[in-house]
């Protein structure tokens, strides 16, 4: 149902495979950035990088997903 809307929307597999470098570079970035503040402020950054780390598998699966033929 997702994927058929998103066929629909015009999303393309290269749109979501491309969104999941950039989640991966951003999550990188994020990481990075903890790294460089204080303390009492590292857990949650860490968690915010860890968060959008998930992001890449399943944003590839579905532009996978668009690929199959319906």
């Amino acid at each position: 149902m997702v994927v058929q809307l998103l066929h629909r929307a015009g999303a393309r597999p290269a749109h979501l495979h491309s969104a999941s470098l950039a989640a991966i570079g951003l999550c990188l970035t994020l990481w990075v950035r903890a790294k460089a503040v204080d303390q009492e402020q590292r857990g949650n950054a860490e968690r915010r990088a860890l968060f959008v780390g998930l992001w890449p598998p399943m944003l590839w699966l579905i532009g996978e997903s668009l690929r199959e033929p319906k």
